[in-house]
């Protein structure tokens, strides 16, 4: 039985690491899942359908057919529509230099700093439209590069592994800046603790 387990275990593992290579790794949350990986996962663990994708399409609906062993299906318009890729394009004249773009960008595709102009990099953009919602003075715009192509015919495996990268190394990045604080904030309670026993009268 464990055995079983456990080579149940690996196969939708691997499973996983194959449906997440097949996704355009745009993490623009569409799907419902906080980002390619964990909707992989789920699809996996036959948690959700293989439908919820609109960056990939009907062609990447396909692939995931073909992956999990099941009929192909329309893309469930719930979760978007399939068009053309588009890129972020910040209105310099409106913005604020707020940040929020930045914090929501999920590839680390916008440069800016408090009260500093922002600005996208237009080749690290996935157009996944998480910095329009969070901008206070909509000054962001999803601007259409591909012209009539959607899906893998506007994206391509070389660009959904530079997104996938940027991801990958904004979350670590993140994690690496939280432990960093985490660790400030127990020194600074730790000296706070010292000084007030420097202070304190002891007790006759």
């Amino acid at each position: 039985m464990c055995d079983f387990k456990s080579r149940r275990s690996q196969e939708v593992s691997s499973l996983a690491d194959r449906i997440n290579d097949a996704l355009p790794q745009t993490q623009c949350t569409r799907c419902g899942y906080p980002d390619c990986r964990a909707y992989a996962q789920a699809i996996a663990h036959d948690n959700a359908p293989i439908n919820q994708c609109p960056p990939g399409g009907a062609a990447g609906i396909a692939v995931l057919a073909q992956l999990t062993r099941q009929a192909p299906l329309p893309l469930n318009p719930a979760h978007g529509v399939e068009a053309p890729m588009t890129v972020a394009v910040i209105d310099e004249a409106w913005c604020i230099g707020c940040t929020l773009c930045i914090k929501a960008c999920p590839t680390d595709a916008i440069l800016g700093s408090n009260k500093v102009m922002h600005t996208v990099i237009e080749a690290a953009c996935t157009g996944c439209d998480l910095c329009l919602p969070v901008c206070p003075v909509d000054c962001i715009e999803m601007v259409p590069i591909s012209g009539d192509k959607t899906a893998w015919a506007a994206w391509s495996p070389e660009l959904a592994a530079q997104a996938r990268q940027r991801y990958e190394a904004r979350q670590h990045r993140l994690v690496m800046e939280e432990r960093e604080q985490a660790a400030r904030l127990e020194a600074k309670a730790a000296m706070k603790l010292a000084d007030l026993a420097a202070h304190t009268r002891p007790l006759t």
